[in-house]
This record gives structure tokens, sequence and C-alpha cells, in this order.
């Protein structure tokens, strides 16, 4: 270990204590749920997001060591190592550091440097670089160089300012100081390429614009990636002479009293303009893409967290319909377990607008499966089926409608896992399962579909996707463990993100479910086929068995602490069956008889495990998402066209940008709550109800401003 204790320590404000034993518990194959979760003691407390931090940063630094153990092994292979350029590998702490350094010494593909190299121009670079004070003219200097490659003493002097200039451009203190300068004081120009296509203007804002590089906003940045991507936008950096100059100067300084001044001066031009600027520009639109795909991938990965976060809608049979025009709107019918009860298409709007037919049997599914709440799709035809489902809830009492994001429910239909768990209903069909379900419990549903398919972030094609996959199943992970997994009931797909499972172990254990029955208990699924001890540490707390014969089994107390959970029963009079409603008051009693901590010495726990015990012991498998507002239900429906300038309306937040938040407020478009709207120290999230003012309409552009309501 290099260190890394030490280094993650300062960075991330932890001890070295902490970090040790973190990254000891991650090198031994453990997850960062279960570690969160249940090694407390040994990380003292550290949460998910802590560790996960920890996990980047030492991965991070892992690459850096070896990046340069491959840099020192090339330089050694190349017998140019010194014990000085070893020392500055060795001290270097970042990637771009080490490739700095590496620069000079990496091979190359033939460049007009090395062609003036192989001519023997070395050495009367050398000379050029050395200045000497004397009356010998220039020319005598290269006249010696003069041979059949070299015809004359101007091609030797321009093979050797060739070299000159390689040799400045690649030197690391200038590369990473003009960097650095290029970042702190650097500008971004754009403008538009003359008969580029923007019929919609997407782009308008860049097509004179000139802005610091330190300014720029990572949508921004984002932004005029695609458009130059695109071929709308010609995007280049400018950097005052002065402030390349004066660091290329420090370390190459024409001498005035010296004959070969102006072939010096001259290199450092050509150097600065042909090799060095184009360099550091490529590297600075990368500092500032990759900063600029962390930012978009953070607010991605924020709103699918909080998009998954909403609280279930339990115990309705729901009626989803995935809206349409040509094709007609699909209609499914899922009871409070998710099971499809009927599905049937209907063509309300053009061009059938056949609608009091789809009425009549809508009205019939209602009454016929006792239907309480109707979901539809945000796509196309959304707001003309809302009519529709207004106009239906308004004569029932008791039946409500949801408009729930559709993001990814067409990929979900077509993927093999909708073909397995809905084998006998068209594709098409099946989006409207999907968004039935939606409601019912959105985490189940949500982890059928590649999170980068759900749409809750900006530019998110535009970003690193290894990254930005990695960073989503991380945020899907979490939640699913945090709330834990029925494994009597989960689809494959929510059983991969459990902690020390996995796509293949998943559909292992749902094969055995469907061959041997429902588990009974926890150490069933040692049974499951490649369902080792190691994964059955770490899965087995977040997985959950109801009714199961061991009443533990529905708690996220983890098996190797059950005996302790026991005798807490015990002390305080209960067994593991007395029913959780008279638990609480025994269990309250032994916590004021005797300290936590007191307690924990003799039962020989830790007090954050003995502390999640209790707290399981009178709420077993809690489900966190319940304590979350549900969404807000609707029984009528506005257009544009009903709004006014100072309405109060309530709404669901759908997504969260650096610029605002977008409001669900019942209409065909979404409001925009501008970030200058929000008060300060309030952070909207992806499913927040909240209430809010309307403050503009324009209808012919279709947009809502809006204001936060007190």
């Amino acid at each position: 270990m290099r260190n890394y204790d030490s280094k993650i320590a300062s960075k991330l404000s932890l001890r070295p204590t902490q970090v040790a034993a973190t990254i000891r518990l991650l090198d031994e194959g453990n997850t960062i749920p279960f570690i969160a979760r249940y090694r407390k003691e040994l990380t003292d407390g550290l949460d998910e997001e802590q560790l996960r931090q920890l996990h980047d940063l030492l991965d991070s630094l892992r690459k850096v060591d070896d990046r340069r153990d491959t840099i020192i092994h090339s330089i050694e292979a190349q017998g140019k190592m010194t014990p000085d350029l070893l020392r500055k590998i060795e001290a270097a702490e970042t990637l771009t550091e080490l490739e700095d350094i590496y620069q000079p010494h990496k091979p190359k593909r033939r460049t007009r440097a090395s062609i003036a190299r192989e001519r023997g121009l070395e050495p009367l670079a050398n000379l050029i670089l050395e200045q000497p004070r004397t009356s010998q003219p220039a020319h005598q200097f290269a006249q010696p160089y003069v041979n059949e490659d070299v015809p004359d003493i101007e091609s030797a002097f321009a093979g050797a300012q060739d070299i000159i200039a390689e040799v400045i451009s690649d030197h690391d203190e200038i590369r990473g100081t003009v960097r650095s300068k290029a970042l702190s004081f650097g500008r971004i120009l754009t403008q538009k390429i003359e008969g580029a296509d923007d019929e919609k203007g997407v782009y308008h804002l860049y097509y004179a614009f000139d802005y610091r590089i330190n300014s720029l906003k990572p949508h921004q940045i984002l932004a005029l990636n695609r458009g130059e991507a695109e071929k709308i936008l010609h995007v280049k950096m400018d950097l005052s002479e002065r402030d390349w100059r004066d660091v290329i100067l420090r370390f190459f300084r024409p001498d005035s009293r010296s004959p070969l001044s102006p072939y010096l001066e001259a290199a450092i031009e050509d150097g600065a303009k042909r090799l060095l600027l184009p360099a550091i520009e490529r590297d600075v639109r990368s500092v500032l893409t990759e900063q600029a795909s962390e930012h978009a991938i953070q607010v991605f990965a924020s709103n699918l967290q909080n998009l998954l976060n909403q609280p279930p809608l339990v115990g309705h049979t729901v009626m989803g319909i995935d809206p349409g025009f040509r094709t007609g709107c699909k209609v499914a019918i899922v009871d409070p377990m998710g099971k499809v009860l009927e599905t049937t298409t209907i063509y309300p709007h053009p061009p059938q607008k056949q609608w009091n037919e789809a009425l009549r049997i809508l009205h019939l599914l209602i009454d016929r499966f006792n239907v309480t709440l109707l979901t539809i799709g945000n796509g196309t035809a959304s707001r003309e089926t809302e009519q529709l489902a207004a106009e239906l809830t308004r004569s029932r009492n008791g039946t409500h409608y949801l408009i729930v994001n559709e993001a990814g429910a067409s990929v979900y239909s077509a993927s093999e896992l909708a073909r397995r768990e809905l084998p006998d209903l068209d594709v098409s069909l099946r989006g409207a399962v999907s968004i039935a379900r939606r409601a019912q419990d959105p985490l189940a549903e949500l982890v059928k579909i590649d999170p980068k398919s759900i749409g809750v972030g900006m530019y998110q094609h535009d970003v690193n996707q290894t990254r930005l996959t990695a960073a989503l199943d991380a945020v899907v992970e979490t939640v699913v463990n945090r709330v834990g997994v029925d494994v009597n009931t989960a689809s494959p797909a929510l059983l991969t993100y459990v902690a020390g499972i996995g796509p293949k172990l998943a559909q292992n254990i749902v094969t055995y479910r469907d061959e041997n029955g429902a588990f009974l208990n926890r150490k069933a699924l040692k049974k499951v086929p490649g369902l080792g001890l190691k994964a059955f540490e770490q899965s087995a707390g977040f997985l959950r068995i109801r009714d199961g014969d061991n009443p533990l089994d529905v708690s996220a107390i983890h098996p190797e602490s059950y005996d302790i959970a026991k005798a807490v029963l015990s002390k305080a009079g209960l067994k593991a069956n007395t029913p959780v409603e008279t638990r609480t008051t025994a269990l309250a009693k032994l916590r004021e008889q005797q300290s936590i901590e007191k307690l924990a010495q003799e039962l020989n726990v830790g007090v954050p495990t003995l502390i999640d015990i209790f707290e399981q012991l009178v709420r077993p498998g809690r489900d966190p998402r319940e304590e979350l507002p549900p969404p807000v239900l609707r029984s009528d429906v506005l257009s544009m066209e009903d709004l006014r300038e100072g309405m109060i309306l309530r709404g669901t937040v759908r997504n969260v940008v650096d610029f605002g938040a977008f409001i669900d407020i019942g209409v065909k478009q979404d409001g925009l709550l501008h970030r200058s709207q929000i008060p300060r120290g309030i952070s909207p999230a992806v499913g927040d109800i909240i209430d809010v003012e309307v403050l503009q309409v324009e209808i012919q552009r279709g947009r809502i401003s809006l204001g936060w309501a007190e």
C-alpha cells in the first residue's frame, strides 16, 4: 500500500485508521452497502457516500501508480532514466503531472524534430539553446552540419529549430504552468459556422460567445461541445501572449549578445504556436469536458436517486394507459401485487376519435376490477389522454389519476426481461403494464430499465458513458439495498442490485424459487447454485422473507447478529415471534434501565450494530420511502389557457438541472422554476411535492415560468 490511507484521509478529512480499515474491507471483496450497514465498528460509521468517495479516490490513486510503474519501465528500457528524473516521477501525484514528465521520453511517431535528429542536427540545437556570446557569425555554427541530407545552412537552422520547438513544447514545467494559466486566465471564443443549419436556434446563445474559462458553467461546456460536434459552432481557446511567453522565457531566454539569439526566438514562436498552445488547448478542453461531465453525472445520479426513492402507492388496483394517437391508447390493469388482470386498446384521439366508446370501455373496466387509480404515461398524447381521465374521474368518487414518467417504457417492452415476465402480451401492451406498475412501486419497476434510459438528467449522451453507467448503477444499488428486497417476489432485475449478487446469481435465485417454491428462511438461500458463503454474507441482510419460519428474516438484522438480537429480546422479556406492536414498550424500558454502551459491552457487540438491532426489532423491514410525501393524485385537468399569473398550484418536481427545476403542474408542458426563484438554502429534488406560483405563460412557445410559493 503506497500510503493510500494517509493520502485519502487528508483529502476526505477522515482518520487514517478509518481509511485503512475500509481499504482492507474493500480488498477482501466486501461490497459498499454491506460495509456501510454491517461494518460500522470497523469504519467508525462511514456512510455509503463517504465509502464511494473513498473507493473512487483509491481507484484513482492506484491508476496513477499503475501508470507511474509503466512510465518508469518505459524510460528505463530506453536507457534514459536518471536519479533526478526518477525522483520527479515518484513525486508526481496526478496522471497529468506524470504525462507531462513522460512527454519528452514518450516514443513518438516521426516528427519534424525526430527527422532533424536523424540528420544529426541535435548538437546544433543544443548550441542555439546555450546562446553562446561570441563574435563568430551565426552561419559558421551551422556550416559543419551541411551535407547531402541537409543541403544548406538555412535547412540546418530550420531542423535545429524544429528540435528546440519540440523541446519547449515537451518541457513538463512549461506545460504545467501554461495549462494552469489557461485554466485561470484563458477564454473560450465561439462563433457560428457560416451556412450551418441551426433551424430551432438551439445554439443561438453561442453564435458570438466570449467567456473566461474559469467562469464557464458545466451546461455551457457541454452545449459548446455538442454544437461543435454537430458542426454548428467553431470553438477555440484564446490565451494572451504574455501568459505563455513569460513562462517559456523562464527556461529558454534568448541572449541579445549571442549571434544565435534570433534562431532561439524563432524556435520559441514556432514551438508555442505550432505545438505547445494546440496541445494546451486540447488539455484544457479535455479538463473542462471531464469536469462538466462529472457534474452532469452527479446531477443525473441525484435525480435518479430521488426518483427511485418515490414512495410506492400500495393497495391500489391500477389502470395503466400508454397514450397514443394513430395506434390508440394501450390499457393494462394490474392488481395491487402487479399481476396483469386485463389489457385492451382504445382509440379516443384522431384519426379514429372514438371518445365516447373509449369512456364506455374504461368505465366498464373500472367497475369490473375495482380500479382505484389511473396512471398515464407522459409521452405523446399524454395531455389529451389526461382530458379523458379527468372526464372519467369527475363522475367517480375515489378514483384518481396520476401522470408518470414513461421514459424507458418502450426499452423495457422490447427487452428480454419483459418477454420473460409478460410472454403472452404484445410489445405495445407491455409498456402500459410498466406504466401501471411504476405507481405501485417505482423502484421495483424502474430497475428493469437501463438507468440511462430513465431521462432525469441533462446531456446524458455527451458525458463519459462508462462513468455514467457506474455512477447510476451505484445509485440503484444504494437505493435497493437501503429499501431491502423481498426475495420471494423480486424480479431478477431487482435482485441483481442486491449487494453481492449480480445478474447471474439473481437469475439462479429466481430459477430456484420457481422450481422449489418460496424461501422459508434466509438459510435456504445457501441452497441456490452459485450462492456461496461470501455472497450469502454480503446479501443476506438486504433480502427479506415475509411470513417465513424465522421472524428476524423480515428485518435488516444480519443473520450473523441473530444471537445478539435474540439476547436483546430475552433481556426485554420478549421472543422473536412476539408481535411487533408489543415490543416497543418493553425495548424502550430496557434502554432506560441500561445504557446502550453498557449493554453493548455485556453482549460483546459494537454500539452502532446494537442501535441498528434495536431499531429493526421495533420496526422490522421498515421501508424508508414511506416517510416521503406521496405523489399528487389528480381528478381534473388544466390547460395552459387556464393558467393565470399569480395562480398557486401544487406540482411535482420532474427534473433538476443547473439552471433550475422542471415542475409538473398538471398541464401539457412542465413549468420551469428558475434557480433565481428558489430560496437560498433550498434544493428541490426529483419527486418533491412543492407549491409554485405562475409567473408567466407563453402559449405560443409552450413555456411556463414559475416562482416559489411562500
